[in-house]
């Protein structure tokens, strides 16, 4: 039996019950993985609550993005093997002491990576490189406006954004937030609203090419009126709680190009599983972000580690917007 958080109803993720479960079993292509650590974020207060795009079958072990060490694969995975030291992400599952994973979205880290810290490679990085580059085609000295720069997804951006040459505008709530996105490679950091004519003067008048925007709502509006033609805004997510609604009048005179990015759909199962022919561009992005970390050139940022019987705490660091980067989970001994 393995220690688990269990979602029996949809509640507040601060309802879940702590329990023991059933050790998982090893399936056909999988990894039977020890985990360590696992990320925490605002989906996940969502998902428990029945309001995410997916909804899992109840009852149900949330979790979506583990490090930890490699117990058994199938004998069909050859990239890892027993004692390796990897990051992964599943469609479920990652906060309890046992899971197995899709092989296709284990990655191997080097012994000397630090577990608690990559974890924000699984999907923040991975998120926000994916989306600059695969959807928007960010290039050098192109201006990049990042909203959410407080958190794990937009100082993701921020960092990813400077080292790929474009000159960086983020957006935060507080002035500590600001003060981090500016230690992680922002030019400039402004308030999380009222921005537009801020922008446009940073801009010389022309506006923002790209926009990272995991907020939604209020600021999405705001940054439609602070592109410049031809620009590119990507939602990513809808923190503020409000999907917004767009004017198409303003994404036609501005031929501004609106490029909605799910990363979820490179690694999660589902009626449209595209995994196995996503995994080997998935691959290869992990494992320039696993080398740019080696290298010191991202620089996680873990907000907190919570032992699993703090989650109700963990998740109120989230949701209270108090945290500045990853909020991270102990699962098991390390």
């Amino acid at each position: 039996m393995v220690r688990a958080l269990l979602c029996r109803q949809w509640c507040d993720f601060r309802d879940l019950s702590l329990v023991e479960v059933a050790e998982p079993v090893l399936t056909p292509g999988g990894v039977h993985i020890a985990v360590h650590y696992a990320g925490l974020g605002f989906a996940h207060s969502l998902v428990v609550a029945g309001k995410y795009q997916v909804q899992p079958p109840r009852p149900f072990i949330p979790g979506t993005e583990i490090a930890g060490i490699v117990l058994e694969t199938a004998e069909d995975v050859e990239h890892v093997k027993r004692g390796d030291q990897v990051l992964a992400t599943v469609d479920w599952g990652g906060f309890a002491e046992r899971t197995v994973a899709p092989a296709e979205t284990v990655y191997r880290l080097p012994s000397t990576a630090d577990p608690a810290s990559s974890i924000q490679l699984a999907t923040s990085y991975s998120t926000a490189y994916a989306a600059l580059t695969w959807r928007a085609r960010i290039e050098e000295q192109e201006n990049l406006l990042v909203h959410g720069a407080g958190g794990a997804l937009g100082l993701s951006a921020v960092e990813l954004g400077s080292l790929l040459g474009a000159r960086v505008i983020a957006c935060a709530s507080s002035a500590e937030k600001r003060k981090m996105a500016l230690a992680h490679g922002a030019d400039v950091a402004l308030p999380a609203t009222g921005f537009r004519e801020q922008v446009k003067t940073l801009t010389n008048g022309r506006g923002a090419d790209v926009v990272f925007d995991p907020v939604g709502g209020d600021v999405f509006d705001e940054s439609l009126r602070a592109m410049a033609p031809e620009g590119r805004i990507l939602p990513v997510g809808f923190a503020s709680g409000r999907i917004p609604r767009i004017p198409a009048n303003i994404v036609l005179v501005k031929n501004i190009s609106v490029l909605g990015f799910y990363y979820g759909s490179y690694i999660k199962g589902g009626p449209e599983d595209q995994r196995g022919r996503s995994a080997p561009k998935v691959q290869a992005m992990m494992s320039q972000l696993i080398g740019w970390m080696q290298e010191g050139r991202l620089k996680p940022t873990l907000a907190g580690i919570f032992d699993l019987n703090q989650y109700a705490e963990a998740m109120d660091s989230v949701l209270t917007r108090r945290s500045i980067g990853k909020v991270v989970l102990r699962i098991g001994p390390v």
